[in-house]
Parts: structure tokens; C-alpha cells; sequence
């Protein structure tokens, strides 16, 4: 990508999108077009194939989707499948239509089956059944690698796709119901020590790993992969370092300042064992992630402390 070329953010509001916005200025890119619900609806067909007749995008970053946590995900299952196959069945087929130079089409590591060998490398995709809980979401996001690597097979485009780990940073959801465990984490610690609690309560064992990658590096690694990478085959990009929740709660306990106790409800449920990627690809291909879990969350801490002031 030129620093000139227009560069179509879309879902610019959410944690990924405007992470990407944020590094996309940061590198010198100074003709970043900006779309999220504000401003298209993306679910609808045609409201999608006017702007990019208006706009005519060279390159699109396809950051927008409906996502959420387990809750969110067992709650709203149809609203999961649909909004997300519509928004990327729109953009990918908008492209195509409008000649886009080239895609990067944001997946999931939830694509990968529940038991899938750990860590878990990219051929694994479509070898075994899906976690039940987040299977709608999964399956739009499969449909979407799907899609790219249909389009390029069949018209030649230039349409990659890449599978991020749990991601966490400026922008992100804390919503107590519907975020993700990280931001749900530095809400609730932030919350009880406001209240002087003695415990905070975390759901499960606290056993279960997980990676966590800094939305501001997932950014980097994306306009990395848009430089230096044209293929259609997936590429995952995380850290390759894991951590158990319990782990993580006692991180960001630090961070934050709590000085009481953790408890685990041991009947709520820990989801998947462990969900480590295979960042071997990525790493051959020249990048490697930057910030820490700590700096990463202290950075976080400090975007919610700003963010509910």
C-alpha cells in the first residue's frame, strides 16, 4: 500500500477498527476512509455497493462485526450468524465488484475446532466440530475465509485472511454481560476496589489457558500482512504465549490496585481447555508482537478509567 492510497477502514469504532485507524496514522497512511454503522449500514446490499461506487476504496480492511463473549453468544445466536454473513458477504462481493487492489478479511481463533490439537496451526481449520457456544459466530467467520479464497480462485483477486487470538486494548467492551473475559476482568477489579470489596468472584476453575494479543499489535501485524503477504491460506497472529485465567486475574488484580481475594465459581462453566495459535507462519513471515500482557493491560486500565470518568 502507498501512504497516499485510500485505505476503507471498516468498523473503524470497534477495538480492532480503530486500532488499525490509530496505526494506519501513525505509519504515514494519510487517505484512511473511515465506515461503521454511523455511516453504512453494512448488512444492507445496497447501501454497501453505492458507497464503494462513491468512494472507490484501492485497499479494505474488513474490521466490522457483531462479537461478543459466551453470554452474548448463547443469547443472541441468529443476530451473531446473520449480521456478520451479511456484513462480509457485502464488503467481499463490493470489492470484487469495484476492483479492490486487495482484502484483509478479520477472522476468529474460534474458527478452529473445540478439540483441535494445541496449539492450533492453520490447517486445522474444518477438521472437527466447533465449540457449541460461539459455533453461529464461527461459522459466518468460516463462510468469510470461504468467500476470500473463492473470489481469488475464481477472479483472481487479492483477498487474505487472518485469525487473531483473544484480543484486548483501547476501545474495547466492558460491558458486564456481553465483553470479553480480559475487559470483563478490569471492570469488575475496578469496580470492587471503588467499593472496597474484600473478594472478587471469577467464573470457572481458573484453570483454562488463553492467549492475549494488544488490539494496537494486531493492528501492526495487519498492515504487515497487506505489505508483505498475498495468499489465500490463512495466517494466525498472536503472541504464542499463554496464561491460565487464574493467571490473568491475579495480572490484572495487580494493575489495577485491588488489594482483597480471588474466588472461582466453580459452577460456572471455563469454556475450552486451552486456546493457543500456532504463530510459526506469521513468524517466518517476519513479524513478532510487541507489548507484554502487563503493558498491555496497564494501557487498557487506563483507556476504561478515561473512558467511564
Amino acid at each position: 500500500m502507498e501512504k497516499n492510497s485510500k485505505v476503507l477502514v471498516a468498523g473503524y469504532t470497534g477495538l480492532v477498527g480503530s486500532a488499525l485507524v490509530r496505526q494506519l496514522q501513525d505509519q504515514g497512511y494519510s487517505n484512511v476512509l473511515l465506515a461503521d454503522i454511523s455511516n453504512l449500514d453494512m448488512t444492507n446490499t445496497q447501501a454497501v455497493n453505492d458507497f464503494f461506487a462513491l468512494e472507490q476504496p484501492e485497499y479494505v480492511l474488513l474490521a466490522a462485526a457483531k462479537v461478543g463473549g459466551i453470554y452474548a453468544n448463547n443469547t443472541y445466536p441468529a443476530d451473531f450468524i446473520y449480521i456478520n454473513l451479511m456484513i462480509e458477504a457485502n464488503i467481499i462481493h463490493a470489492s470484487f465488484r469495484n476492483s479492490v487492489k486487495k482484502l484483509l478479511f478479520l477472522g476468529s481463533s474460534c474458527i478452529y475446532p473445540k478439540l483441535a490439537p494445541q496449539p492450533m496451526k492453520e490447517e486445522h481449520l474444518l477438521t472437527g466440530i466447533l465449540e457449541p457456544t460461539n459455533e453461529p459466530y464461527a461459522v459466518a467467520k468460516i463462510a468469510g475465509i470461504i468467500m476470500c479464497q473463492s473470489y481469488n480462485r475464481q477472479h483472481g483477486t487479492n483477498f487474505i485472511s487472518v485469525m487473531p487470538t483473544n484480543l484486548f486494548g483501547p476501545g474495547d467492551n466492558y460491558h458486564p454481560d456481553n465483553s470479553h473475559v480480559l475487559p470483563a476482568l478490569i471492570r469488575r477489579f475496578h469496580e470492587a476496589k471503588k467499593a472496597s470489596l474484600k473478594t472478587v468472584t471469577v467464573w470457572g476453575t481458573g484453570t483454562p489457558k488463553r492467549e492475549f494479543l494488544f488490539s494496537n499489535d494486531l493492528a501492526d501485524a495487519c498492515i504487515y500482512l497487506m505489505n508483505n503477504y498475498n495468499s489465500g491460506e490463512i495466517v494466525n497472529i498472536g503472541t504464542g504465549i499463554e496464561v491460565s485465567i487464574k493467571e490473568l486475574a491475579e495480572t490484572v488484580k495487580e494493575v489495577v490496585g485491588f488489594k482483597g481475594s480471588l474466588e472461582f465459581d466453580h459452577s460456572k462453566p471455563d469454556g475450552t481447555p486451552r486456546k493457543l495459535l500456532d504463530c510459526t507462519k506469521l513468524h517466518e513471515l517476519g513479524w513478532k508482537h510487541r507489548t507484554t500482557l502487563k503493558e498491555g493491560i496497564s494501557i487498557a486500565y487506563e483507556d476504561f478509567l478515561q473512558s467511564n470518568s
